[in-house]
């Protein structure tokens, strides 16, 4: 019964968690690390083909974006989740597929000109839809055997659509321990979606800790700042641009701006046009007007029963392909455009940037965190010029954030999920936060709230049958290096199936000799067609 720590230590994005237990290996997690990369992180320490499940607290790609790799490397089980996040992570992965698919071939067109190696995609398509088939979706509340020995809940934790806290029971030889892994607390007074709930019992609790140092103040009058940033922007001429995460953030700013437009706050200006350019950010609101029922909260509720749907309002446009994205900087009319990635890095939003960050008339608003390194960050730290798509722009454009709006719950909230444990865990584990923070958090709840807490570094594995580390993970800061070029990706895909079929011969020991020997037959006329 041990735990390793694999991702997201020390770090806030990357989530990995592997459990070995009752003979069985379980991911908890499969992340892609986003922004600055500080510390190097252990890999997974078996191959992909020897996992047999991964449970997922949500669809964002810190949490799940890896899932297709793994997938490509043999793992072959399955993947439980809420059906929310089930249904997200369907286009999510697609996107994240087509994303890296692009730009593999935009890399590999340029590098022709250079001589340079091709580069491969971390992913394809293929595996992303694979990936997908492998999901089985749980609901809210719902108490599964995941193998014998191992049960599982998910509890609401009001972060996205569909996100979770883990609840899981493990019992090997009698003895029984309960880990409850929180996923990304959610704060509280969002739209749409339910507060955090609380669980009331853990031997081990594995945290997040992302504004473990700060608490958000008040909660802001969005509505109200939202109204004035428009409506300052327009009297001037200039388009409101909006970096945001295409899925939950993006549903939230409709919520608004449906208010918005319903009170008429925005003087002047009609009934003024809001551009979504994000085929992902589309595709998610419509699985947000899909699982309305289970998941929105009161309010957005009570507006359903009226008839409003809380994320529609005239003036709406959706842009799905590029030359609709492109036609988005011809339209001359005052107006709002959301577009994905939320921290800039990616995606329709650079393009938007491109247009509108020289231009002294527009805004661009910030609505989420923006990790070190991403230029979101750069650009809220005050950047006069930026480089996009190979040109030098000049941010003339006024560059906001809009206070507090945040997924993730502050320090009180932090707290309230963890006191909310009726008796104090066994060990308290912090992740999921910068290095600072983690430290600082995990000071916090051990020296003035008194529970055993430890902010454990990648590669860190701790026995849960005694509560002991019987492994130090390493704090390896990454050294600043090239990209990784990956020279045959089809040798590697065979290599793994290689991999693979080691753990399949090694599963049907003891089977029947009639079909070990037919299976030996297969194996041995496949090697004498290639050993020539």
């Amino acid at each position: 019964m041990h735990l390793t720590f694999l991702g997201a230590t020390h770090e806030v994005t990357g989530s990995c968690f592997y459990l070995e237990a009752c003979n069985k290996h379980i991911l908890i997690d499969c992340g892609m690390e986003q922004g600055r990369d500080a510390f190097e992180n252990q890999d997974i320490p078996i191959p992909a083909a020897q996992i047999d499940a991964v449970v997922l607290t949500h669809a964002h790609m810190d949490h799940s974006g890896k899932l297709p790799m793994i997938y490509s490397q043999g793992f072959r089980g399955k993947i439980h989740a809420t059906s929310a996040t089930s249904a997200l992570c369907d286009i999510m992965l697609r996107d994240s597929a087509h994303i890296q698919m692009a730009e593999a071939e935009w890399r590999n067109r340029k590098g022709k000109r250079s001589g340079d190696k091709a580069f491969i995609p971390l992913y394809d398509m293929e595996d992303a839809l694979s990936t997908i088939r492998m999901f089985v979706p749980h609901e809210y509340g719902e108490k599964f055997t995941l193998f014998d020995g191992i049960e599982i809940r998910f509890t609401d934790v009001g972060h996205l659509l569909g996100s979770s806290s883990i609840e899981i029971w493990v019992t090997e030889e009698g003895i029984t321990k309960k880990l409850v892994f929180s996923g990304d607390i959610g704060n509280v007074n969002q739209p749409l979606i339910k507060d955090p709930q609380y669980i009331k019992e853990a031997d081990y609790v594995i945290m997040e800790s992302t504004y473990g140092d700060r608490n958000h103040g008040e909660t802001p009058d969005y509505v109200g700042e939202l109204s004035r940033v428009i409506q300052e922007t327009f009297d001037r001429g200039g388009n409101v641009v909006i970096p945001s995460f295409a899925i939950g953030r993006t549903q939230v700013l409709l919520y608004f701006i449906r208010k918005i437009k319903e009170d008429r706050l925005v003087k002047g200006h009609g009934d003024f046009k809001v551009y979504v350019d994000s085929p992902l950010a589309i595709e998610a609101t419509q699985i947000y007007e899909k699982n309305m029922f289970g998941y929105f909260d009161r309010e957005s509720m009570d507006l359903i029963h009226r008839g409003i749907n809380p994320i529609k309002f005239p003036g709406l446009k959706t842009s799905i392909t590029s030359d609709e994205s492109k036609a988005i900087n011809f339209d001359e009319e005052p107006k709002v455009i959301i577009s994905a990635a939320g921290m800039c890095d990616a995606g329709r939003i650079r393009h938007h940037l491109k247009h509108n960050l020289w231009r002294e008339d527009s805004t661009i608003l910030f609505v989420g965190h923006q990790s070190v390194g991403t230029l979101g960050r750069i650009l809220l730290d005050g950047a006069t010029e930026v480089k996009l798509f190979g040109e030098q722009i000049t941010v003339c454009a006024s560059i906001k954030r809009l206070s507090g709006v945040s997924g993730h719950a502050d320090r009180d909230g932090l707290l309230k999920w963890l006191q909310s444990f009726e008796k104090k865990p066994s060990s308290v584990f912090v992740v999921h936060g910068d290095d600072q923070v983690c430290n600082i958090f995990t000071e916090y709840i051990r020296d003035e709230l008194g529970y055993n807490a430890v902010a454990p570094y990648s590669g860190t594995i701790y026995d849960l049958r005694r509560n002991v580390c019987v492994v130090e993970g390493k704090m390896i800061p990454v050294e600043k290096k090239t990209e990784t070029v990956k020279v045959d990706s089809v040798f590697e895909r065979l290599l793994n199936a290689g991999k693979r079929l080691l753990v399949v011969i090694q599963k049907n020991k003891g089977g029947a000799n009639k079909d070990l020997a037919k299976f030996a037959s297969q194996i041995n006329s496949l090697c004498d067609k290639w050993d020539r």
